[in-house]
């Protein structure tokens, strides 16, 4: 098994690693009153400025949270949601001592409580803002449903018109939001697909054989922890996350990991076993 232990080499969050964002704000932050708003850096805010993400904030509390894709949306007690996506490397962080603070912390919100919730992105990618409503923003943005919130039917009509590749088709978010480069990867792994397949070569068993994957896929990934740096060594090895590296052993035949650029991103898959679709 590869051996990734650093954040660095953690997937880039997508639906399972901002679901388990979600819990975590809302085993902390929640219902907190935020106290006071310390903006690090100013790139991370969306559409506004520091000294209007203060104002808006300072005063409100944290009411209630729900994710979309990748979109974590947390509405306020006035009514308003504070929007968060986390680039390549935001994260949250709660706690109560000033050295915990994060090295990276490009936004704080300080609570009456003594506690503090950063958002901790190294290289700034993520992005903060608000909006009118958590349901304005995912029209706004023009978001697909979310993808564990599709049954398979509401799936089969979502590819029936879709053309071209498999791939693209999983990482569109105005199609399916959720879903990006590595879990679109691990999907496809599960399903025997070839990520190179189109979606209109895949007959209905195989369609079918791609959503429970994409459903045990995900859930699995929110289980065991996406959005730690322990996930890399809880998923079952069984995964092709553990083994994401040119040449390596595929987990489920005696084939070998290829690398390969595709729908514009490095992608991994076996071509010995994920041969649906070609």
């Amino acid at each position: 098994m590869r051996s990734l232990g650093s954040w660095e080499d953690l997937p880039v969050p997508e639906l399972p690693d901002v679901e388990n964002y979600k819990r975590y704000l809302d085993a902390t932050a929640l219902h907190e009153r935020v106290a006071d708003v310390v903006v690090g850096n100013a790139k991370v805010l969306r559409g506004l400025s520091a000294s209007e993400i203060s104002k808006r904030l300072t005063g409100r509390s944290l009411e209630s949270s729900c994710r979309h894709g990748k979109h974590l949306l947390v509405t306020l007690d006035d009514g308003a949601c504070l929007t968060i996506h986390f680039g390549m490397t935001g994260r949250l962080a709660y706690f109560k001592a000033m050295d915990e603070d994060p090295k990276y912390d490009r936004l704080r919100l300080d609570f009456d409580n003594g506690y503090h919730l950063a958002f901790d992105c190294r290289r700034m990618i993520g992005r903060v803002g608000l909006a009118e409503s958590d349901t304005a923003f995912v029209a706004a943005e023009e978001l697909g449903p979310d993808a564990l919130d599709v049954d398979l039917t509401a799936f089969r009509k979502l590819l029936a018109d879709r053309r071209g590749g498999i791939k693209a088709a999983l990482m569109d978010q105005s199609l399916l939001a959720g879903i990006g480069n590595v879990y679109s990867d691990e999907i496809l792994f599960h399903a025997g697909i070839d990520p190179r397949a189109a979606v209109e070569a895949l007959d209905d068993d195989t369609v079918a054989a791609l959503h429970h994957s994409l459903r045990t896929v995900l859930k699995t990934a929110i289980d065991r922890g996406a959005g730690s740096e322990e996930l890399i060594h809880r998923l079952p090895d069984t995964y092709l996350l553990p083994h994401r590296e040119q040449g390596a052993g595929c987990p489920r035949c005696d084939g070998k990991v290829h690398r390969a650029k595709i729908a514009g991103r490095t992608s991994y898959f076996c071509p010995a076993c994920q041969t649906k679709g070609r």
